[in-house]
């Protein structure tokens, strides 16, 4: 009776556990009653239980729906809530009840089922985020739900992991579970799944051993976890704390982001904590934690964003004019005098933040003003009152005067090296400035004319030796502030003509000493770097004619003198100048030429990168025939590739290689190893320069029709070599560029398969150790340089497999119906498609027929494994039928090679199932004009066929050997006629041995007479052919 009563007492309790369960389910507004309700009967002594058995259909239902979510969050708020006064008289307390319902959760978290896992773990993670700090849980407790949820992170399922990771979370701050943070940080670049991820992201504490890893994560594929490491810097990590490689990396990818989300996130970061928390709203001092100096890109990227955003205010007191004052006395540090005017310095911050101002207003001026011009009504005069505002601003913001802003450059410009930023972000606001004005255009000129004629700076190093600051190349001595002086000179002089006329009467002042050969390098190096300003900013050398100095004269008394000037420096920037000097001619001139190939060939690696990169521009814009044309080697507009190993050395070889078309001594290049080093400290080698040029070519064949197929495929060649090389594996750009272009130069047209399938064999040739006198130190270089041969074939591969782009693809079907179109269509396809690449391969594997070396035996096992992955048509059967005879060759010569025979037969089973006409013999005429048509210099005899192989490795009959038995017992003193009559005894076409005959055979070698046998294995022993006919019978008995 008692036990029936606590039994209905029990399942009331159940009852009652579900209604309140199921009622908290419905909405979050029930949530804080129930809890209540469910509290006042945690003191039954059946609690526990009965709560554990009512939540048990949570831990099978898989669905995350609201309903769910809403108990699950319920459960965790009652767990973690401290019970009532009453409660620990009957029943558990709140700390005993928490323990035991972490125990049971743990249990569930190791149980097989997913569902099981996933929920249990999801309670866990909500219990754990929602206790208060001061919960009394005993610490052994700690340690076993924090050594169950490390094994769950480890879990296959990725929401167990994520809620697992959620979990842990709360403990990744404390000192003595730092195992945990390094569990976290190993975690997240082997992660798979995105959510997880994001998790981990979102539960990594701030410190620098974790803000690498989140900066990292702002690289991540998905946009969401991206967004959250942008969350996590933003609330984490204060600017202050992150230094400012990290800061502009950030602002770097986060403003470039590709996602809207992502880039909005960035932006929030920046204003919201950055701008406006750390730096009061001011943007110049948010410039200053950049280094704008060093990072001048991310500084002008973080203003444009701002400004776009609307996120700055231009104070009326806030101008460039504020740093010029009418006063004339310098009586406070950090004044100048300039004329009657003081003027402060700027600071690099103010100087980049006014320029991206004064440029924002200028365009968004012009478009407004655009946009009214082009519309009506009230619309056109919002546009037009809102470009008149802008146009307002910047002229309140800007000097007063041309004057002023010349004096303010000047200024900046005499405050010394330190200064040097400063006065180069004024040159470019210079371009807002309106020069129409007569009387300005002529103070400006004067100015941009002093600019022009300021000598190279300059040092002295330890031995008294002049050394010019900069690169040696550009005006001022770097490109930045050669390109903001140009920007200015066109602002200035923007009439048609106006600027080459300035330019040429610099250059006829600057040339003086250097034609009386009075000029120091400094001089020349200046005088040249005015020149390729010139030259970079004109259309034509028309423009040129009339000037102060001609094209002509700049060519004869300033570029060739300087490319045989001694000092290296000269001869550098006086190369780039010839290769500027030659785009702008109609076309490329003797001299010059001549002396581009001597500067490529007898140059230092220094020079001849300069060289080669000029003479690789002049190719693309006039065309291999052109320059070939100017030094008189015109003898056909179709040249072939020629060997050239090496370029030459010395003079009397240069005589010789003038009768060597451009494209096959830059070719010769890729020979000469100090040219694939690294050149000084631009991390740019020769070979570079060279990879990448022709790497264009290749890609834009079709505007080169000099340039034969033959010469195309020895220029793929050499590049696909280059690229597998070890030796280029630190010239990052050239892998790169590369890269791109073997993604690409497949896909464009079914002619550059066609070079790639012609290009395949040489390559393997050329890269395979043993084969055409390519031989390896040691065994390991011989394995490594196979290794790469193998990669570069199936890169070869995947390329002739790549899908054409649809534009191509659509010409090819443009009439599928028509006779001529799909004939046509199977020749093209024979050439530039995989059928093509087939019978190469395979003509290329028939070479070997007698002994081979080692390394021809894996050179050949390594095509046939490339052959076997082609996918045929059956376009051209006549192909097909080539195939199949050259593949029956093929079979016979890797007939050792047992898994390589099974896969060469299921190929050649595709092949007869392909061949539509196999009773039709192919004709040795047919046979001759495919290898015509695909340039393959081989001859097979289709009328001496070979039968295909049935078994892996042929054997002789055992008849034979019984005889051979015979006759060495009747004659054992005639040893040199048994050689003789073994030979006959292999059979050319394989017969199967029946299996009686077999074990006939086995029979009467062991009852065989011993001292017989002895005599006959001494002579198996001085047998080759004898013993492998053994070994072969031996591995057939045995099968």
């Amino acid at each position: 009776m008692g036990a029936g009563a606590a039994e209905g007492d029990e399942q009331l309790l159940t009852r009652k556990i579900a209604r309140i369960l199921d009622e908290a389910r419905a909405s979050h507004a029930t949530h804080n009653r129930k809890l209540k309700e469910l509290a006042a009967l945690r003191s039954h002594p059946d609690f526990f239980a009965s709560f554990s058995r009512t939540l048990a259909p949570l831990f099978d239902f898989r669905q995350r729906n609201p309903s769910a979510e809403r108990i699950v969050r319920f459960v965790a708020a009652f767990v973690g809530a401290r019970a009532p006064k009453a409660a620990s008289s009957g029943g558990c307390d709140g700390g005993a009840f928490l323990e035991k319902f972490l125990g049971f959760l743990l249990v569930a978290a190791s149980a097989s089922n997913k569902t099981a896992r996933f929920r249990a773990c999801q309670i866990i993670s909500e219990i754990i985020l929602r206790l208060p700090d001061d919960a009394e849980v005993d610490d052994q407790v700690w340690d076993e739900v924090i050594e169950g949820m490390i094994l769950r992170v480890k879990d296959k399922a990725p929401v167990v992991r994520m809620f697992a990771i959620r979990a842990l979370s709360r403990f990744v701050n404390d000192s003595e579970n730092t195992d945990i943070l390094d569990l976290f940080l190993e975690a997240i670049p082997l992660e798979p799944s995105a959510e997880v991820r994001k998790t981990l992201v979102l539960s990594l504490p701030p410190s620098n051993a974790t803000s690498q890893a989140i900066i990292d994560c702002t690289l991540d594929v998905s946009d969401s976890v991206r967004k959250a490491a942008y969350c996590v810097l933003a609330n984490k990590f204060p600017l202050q704390t992150l230094s400012i490689k990290h800061r502009t990396i950030i602002l770097r990818r986060g403003l470039a982001d590709r996602s809207v989300a992502v880039a909005k996130e960035c932006l929030k970061l920046m204003r919201d904590e950055w701008l406006l928390k750390c730096c009061q709203g001011d943007p110049i001092e948010l410039l200053k934690y950049l280094d704008v100096e060093t990072y001048e890109s991310v500084g002008e990227s973080v203003m444009e964003a701002l400004l776009k955003a609307g996120f700055v205010k231009i104070r009326e007191d806030e101008s460039i004019q504020h740093y010029i004052g009418p006063h004339s006395d310098k009586n406070e540090a950090g004044e100048l005098s300039a004329g009657t005017q003081s003027i402060r310095l700027m600071e690099a911050e103010a100087t980049l933040y006014w320029r991206v101002v004064c440029r924002h207003l200028q365009t968004e001026a012009h478009e407004k003003g655009s946009e009214a011009a082009s519309t009506m009504g009230t619309e056109a005069a919002v546009y037009a009152a809102k470009a008149s505002d802008d146009n307002d601003l910047l002229e309140r913001i800007l000097p007063a005067t041309v004057s002023d802003y010349i004096n303010l450059v000047k200024v900046h410009i005499g405050a010394g090296p330190n200064y040097r930023f400063t006065s180069r972000q004024l040159l470019l606001v210079g371009t807002s400035l309106d020069f129409s004005d007569a009387t300005n255009r002529k103070v400006a000129r004067i100015f941009v004319q002093e600019l022009l004629q300021k000598p190279l700076e300059h040092e002295l190093d330890d031995g008294g030796n002049m050394v010019a600051i900069g690169d040696g190349i550009n005006l001022g001595g770097d490109r930045e502030w050669a390109t903001a002086v140009t920007g200015l000179a066109r602002k200035v002089h923007c009439v048609a003509g106006e600027f080459e006329e300035v330019f040429s009467q610099v250059v006829e002042e600057l040339a003086q000493p250097c034609r009386e050969r009075a000029a120091d390098f400094l001089q020349w190096m200046h005088c040249l770097a005015v020149t390729s300003l010139l030259l970079e900013n004109s259309k034509s050398l028309r423009w040129l004619q009339g000037k102060a100095i001609e094209s002509e004269e700049i060519l004869r008394s300033l570029l060739l003198p300087g490319a045989k000037h001694v000092h290296l420096d000269v001869q550098r920037v006086a190369t780039r100048c010839l290769g500027l000097f030659g785009l702008l001619e109609r076309k490329p001139s003797e001299d010059l030429v001549k002396q581009l190939r001597l500067s490529l060939i007898k140059g230092p690696p220094l020079i001849s990168r300069e060289a080669c990169r000029a003479l690789v521009d002049l190719m693309m814009w006039h065309g291999p025939q052109e320059i070939d044309r100017a030094l008189g080697n015109d003898d056909s507009t179709q040249f072939e590739i020629q060997k050239v190993d090496s370029l030459p050395s010395n003079g009397s070889d240069m005589e010789e290689s003038v009768n060597t078309d451009a494209l096959n001594l830059l070719c010769g290049g890729f020979d000469r190893d100090e040219w694939v080093k690294v050149v000084s400290d631009e991390n740019e080698s020769v070979c570079a320069v060279l990879g990448e040029g022709l790497a264009k070519m290749l890609l834009l064949n079709d505007k080169y029709p000099s340039i034969s197929k033959n010469s195309q495929a020895s220029v793929l060649r050499r590049l696909i070599c280059l690229y597998f090389s070890n030796e280029t594996k630190d010239l990052h750009r050239l892998r790169q560029c590369l890269s791109v272009f073997f993604e690409h130069y497949p896909a464009l047209s079914v002619h550059n398969k066609a070079i790639l399938c012609k290009a395949f064999i040489p390559v393997m040739r050329s890269m395979w150790p043993g084969i055409d006198n390519n031989t390896g130190n040691s065994p390991s270089v011989v394995s490594s340089m196979r290794k790469r041969a193998i990669q570069a074939s199936r890169f070869m591969l995947q390329m002739m497999q790549t899908p054409m782009y649809p534009k191509e693809t659509e010409a090819q079907d443009g009439n599928p119906n028509s006779a001529e179109a799909t004939n046509g269509f199977a020749q093209s396809n024979l050439e530039n498609g995989e059928e093509g690449l087939a019978i190469r391969i395979a003509a290329e594997v028939a070479r070997f027929p007698g002994k081979k070396t080692a390394a021809e035996r894996s050179y050949i096992a390594a095509l046939c494994r490339v052959l076997v992955l082609l996918n045929l048509g059956s376009s051209d059967q006549e192909a097909v039928k080539l195939l199949r005879s050259l593949l029956n060759h093929a079979l016979v010569i890797v007939a050792t090679e047992k898994d390589l025979v099974k896969d060469m037969k299921q190929f050649s089973e595709r092949l007869k199932a392909l061949d539509r006409h196999p009773d039709q013999e192919l004709l040795q005429e047919q046979a001759d004009v495919i290898f015509e048509r695909l340039r393959v210099d081989f001859k097979l005899d289709v009328n001496n066929l070979i039968a295909v192989p049935q078994t892996p490795v042929p054997c002789s009959t055992r008849a034979a050997r019984t005889r051979r038995r015979v006759r060495r017992e009747s004659s054992s003193s005639d040893d040199e006629s048994s050689p003789n009559t073994i030979v006959p005894s292999v059979p050319t076409t394989v017969g199967a041995r029946s299996q009686r005959a077999s074990k006939t055979a086995a029979l009467s070698k062991m009852t065989a007479n011993k001292d017989i046998r002895i005599d006959e294995e001494e002579g198996e022993e001085s047998s080759g052919l004898t013993s492998e006919e053994d070994s072969d019978d031996s591995e057939e008995d045995a099968s």
